[in-house]
C-alpha cells in the first residue's frame, strides 16, 4: 500500500547516497533493477546487498550482460505487470549500448527508470571515488551524457551534489509512472553515490503523487453513443489500450452491446480484443465504415491502405490523442479525447445503455451475425491457405505461424517481433488480457530481452517469443538467454530463420523494381549461411534445435515448451527459404 500524500516522509536506512537511492527505489514500486556492470555504479551491488543482510526491502538485481538486453527486460517486465522496472548502465557507453531499446521505451508507454553511472570529476585524492585509477575515467567523461537519449525520455538529469538523492529518485519515477508512461533517465557520479547522506528523510513516488488522467467528458460520451446507435456499420479501432488488462472485458461489453467491428491498427502493440471474438476483423473493414473509434492507437490504418473513407465519422480517445511524441501527424478526426481508455469506454457504455431502444436490437443483432460470419470465414481461409503449405521444403513461414498457433495455449505470454508477412496474429488464439504483445516500436530485436523480463514478472506463464533471425540477432539474444537461465526465468525462442533482411530485398525490389540491385542478387540482402542459433543458445546455457522438416515443427515447438516448463530456455530455429531468391 502507498503512503499518503500527506503522510511523514520517509527515513533512509543507510549512511550514503547509493543507500537513498536504492531505499527510494523500493519504495517506488521497483521490484527489479536489470544491471550490467560497471565501476561507478558498483554502489547498487553493495547498497542491495546491505538492505538484504539487514533484512530491508530493495529491489532484485539481475544481471544481464548486455544493455540492450536489459532495458529490453525491463520493459517485458513492465508490459506484463503494469509496475515499473529499472536498468543499470556503465557511463556514457553503457548508456549508448542501450541502443535501439530506448526507441522501444520511448513508443512502448511503459514505466520504467534507465539509469547509467557518470565517471568522477573531482580530481584524484580529493574525496573518495574522485579520479584515482586508469585514464578511461578521463575520457569516458562529456558535455552532455543525458543528451544521448533526450529526444527519447520523458525527463532527464544527472545527480547533483546538492540534490536529495532519493527525493531525485522518487522524481524520476514519478514522472514515469504518470500517463502517458515512458522512460525517465537518471545518470550518478561515482563520488557522488559514495557521499555521507545530509539529509535522510524523502518522500516516495506514492507521496509526490501519480499523476491520475482526467476522466471522459460526459456529453462527449453521449455524443459518441449516440452516433454508435445510429452507425450503420460503426468500427474500433485499437491497438494500445490493452496495456490495462481491464480495458480489454470493457471493450468486449461495449462492441457486443453495439456490434460494433474491431481491428487492429497500423501498429499492434498490445492484445486489446481477443483474437478469436466474432467481431474482430480484419482492416478492410475500414472501407465501409461510417463513424470510427480509434482507441489509444499511434497510427490507426495506413492512408494509402485500408484506410475510412472521407465522411466517416472519426473520435480518437487515448492519454495522448493527438500523439504528440510523433512530430508530423497527418490523421484527422472530428473529436479527440484526452482520458484514460478504459473510462471512455465505461462511459460510451453507460450512455449507450441509456439510449438503446427495443427498435435497435433486430438491427444490431443482424450486424453481429453478418460480422460472425466474416470472421468464421477469414479463419477458416487462413487455415486452409496454411495447411496447403504444409509439405513446402523449405518450410513455409505460414505453416510455422500456424503450428504455433496451434501449439500455444492460453497460458502462454506471445512476444511477436516478426514481420507482417508471416501473418503470427492471424493464427494466435489469444483471448486473455495480456497474452500477446508486439513490438510498440520499430528498433527489431525487442523480443529476446522482453521475453526474459515477462517471465520474470509472469513466473508462473509460458513466455514465448516469435520472431526473424535479423531481428533476434539485433536483439542480443545471448545474453537473454544466459540470464534466462542463470536467473531461473526461462522462455522459449522461436526463430524465422530465412537467411535474408526484407528491407535489403523484398523493400529494396519496391523502390527498384528494375534495378541494378536487384539483377546482381541484392548483395546486402542476405547473412547466408547464419549463425547456428541452436549451437549458440546450447553455449549460453539454452536448449537449442535446428528444423528443416515441416513434419517437424509442431513436435520441435513442444519439445521447446517442454524444456521451458522444466526450467531451461529453449531456441527453435525453422528453416525457411530465402526472400526473393532460390535455395
Amino acid at each position: 500500500m502507498s503512503e499518503r500524500a500527506s503522510g511523514q516522509w520517509l527515513d533512509v536506512p543507510g549512511d550514503v547516497t547509493g543507500d537513498a537511492v536504492v531505499a527510494a527505489m523500493a519504495a517506488g514500486g521497483i521490484e527489479y533493477l536489470f544491471f550490467t556492470s560497471g565501476s561507478e555504479i558498483a554502489f547498487y551491488q553493495e547498497a542491495i546487498a546491505k538492505a538484504v543482510a539487514q533484512g530491508r526491502k530493495a529491489p532484485k538485481l539481475i544481471t544481464v550482460p548486455h544493455e540492450h538486453a536489459s532495458l529490453n527486460a525491463a520493459l517485458g517486465y513492465a508490459a506484463v505487470t503494469g509496475r515499473p522496472a529499472a536498468t543499470a548502465a556503465h557511463v556514457d557507453v553503457g548508456t549508448l549500448h542501450y541502443g535501439g531499446a530506448i526507441h522501444t521505451a520511448w513508443r512502448s508507454g511503459l514505466p520504467v527508470l534507465v539509469t547509467a553511472g557518470y565517471p568522477p570529476t573531482a580530481y584524484a585524492g580529493s574525496m573518495p571515488g574522485a579520479r584515482d585509477e586508469g585514464g578511461h575515467l578521463w575520457v569516458q567523461e562529456n558535455y552532455d551524457q543525458g543528451g544521448i537519449v533526450r529526444q527519447y525520455t520523458k525527463w532527464d538529469r544527472r545527480l547533483e551534489y546538492q540534490d536529495n538523492p532519493a527525493l531525485i529518485v522518487s522524481r524520476a519515477l514519478q514522472v514515469a509512472r504518470s500517463e502517458p508512461c515512458g522512460p525517465a533517465y537518471l545518470t550518478f557520479p561515482r563520488e557522488l553515490t559514495l557521499l555521507p547522506l545530509r539529509d535522510r528523510r524523502f518522500p516516495s513516488a506514492d507521496q509526490l503523487g501519480i499523476a491520475r488522467p482526467p476522466a471522459v467528458n460526459p456529453e462527449a460520451a453521449r455524443e459518441l453513443a449516440e452516433r454508435l446507435i445510429a452507425a450503420r456499420h460503426p468500427v474500433a479501432v485499437v491497438s494500445g489500450s490493452g496495456r490495462n488488462p481491464a480495458s480489454v472485458a470493457a471493450l468486449v461489453s461495449l462492441c457486443e452491446l453495439l456490434s460494433i467491428a474491431v481491428v487492429d491498427s497500423a501498429r499492434l502493440a498490445y492484445l486489446s480484443f481477443p483474437m478469436r471474438h466474432p467481431l474482430y476483423q480484419e482492416t478492410s473493414a475500414l472501407k465501409g465504415a461510417d463513424v470510427v473509434l480509434v482507441v489509444d492507437a499511434d497510427v490507426p490504418w495506413l492512408p494509402s491502405g485500408n484506410s475510412p473513407p472521407p465522411e466517416a465519422y472519426v473520435a480518437a480517445f487515448g492519454f495522448d490523442p493527438i500523439r504528440g511524441r510523433i512530430p508530423t501527424y497527418e490523421f484527422t478526426a472530428d473529436m479527440r479525447l484526452t482520458t484514460d481508455p478504459l473510462s471512455a469506454i465505461r462511459a460510451i457504455e453507460a450512455a449507450a445503455r441509456e439510449q438503446l431502444s427495443g427498435k435497435d436490437t433486430g438491427r444490431l443483432a443482424e450486424r453481429a451475425k453478418r460480422l460472425a460470419e466474416v470472421s468464421r470465414q477469414r479463419f477458416a481461409d487462413a487455415e486452409r491457405d496454411a495447411i496447403s503449405k504444409s509439405n513446402k521444403s523449405p518450410i513455409d513461414p505460414l505453416w510455422v505461424s500456424y503450428q504455433i498457433g496451434q501449439v500455444l495455449d492460453d497460458n502462454c505470454i506471445v512476444f511477436d517481433d516478426t514481420m507482417p508477412g508471416n501473418r503470427l496474429p492471424r493464427y494466435l488464439r489469444c483471448t486473455r488480457p495480456g497474452s500477446y504483445f508486439s513490438n510498440p516500436g520499430s528498433s527489431g530485436g525487442w523480443s529476446p530481452g522482453a521475453a526474459l523480463g515477462a517471465k520474470l514478472g509472469a513466473p508462473e506463464r509460458d513466455v514465448v517469443a516469435v520472431t526473424g533471425d535479423g531481428f533476434y540477432m539485433f536483439g542480443t539474444a545471448a545474453p537473454a538467454l544466459w540470464a534466462a537461465a542463470h536467473h531461473k526465468a526461462p522462455f522459449m525462442a522461436v526463430v524465422y530463420t530465412n537467411r535474408s533482411y526484407s528491407t535489403g530485398t523484398i523493400r529494396l525490389a519496391g523502390l527498384y523494381p528494375d534495378g541494378y540491385a536487384a539483377k546482381s542478387g541484392f548483395v546486402g540482402g542476405y547473412f547466408d549461411p547464419p549463425i547456428d542459433f541452436a549451437n549458440e543458445a546450447e553455449a549460453a546455457g539454452a536448449y537449442g534445435e535446428n528444423v528443416r522438416d515441416p513434419a517437424d515443427v509442431g513436435p520441435a515447438l513442444k519439445r521447446g515448451l517442454e524444456q521451458v516448463r522444466g526450467g531451461r530456455p529453449a531456441v527453435i530455429s525453422v528453416w525457411l527459404p530465402r526472400l526473393l531468391a532460390e535455395d
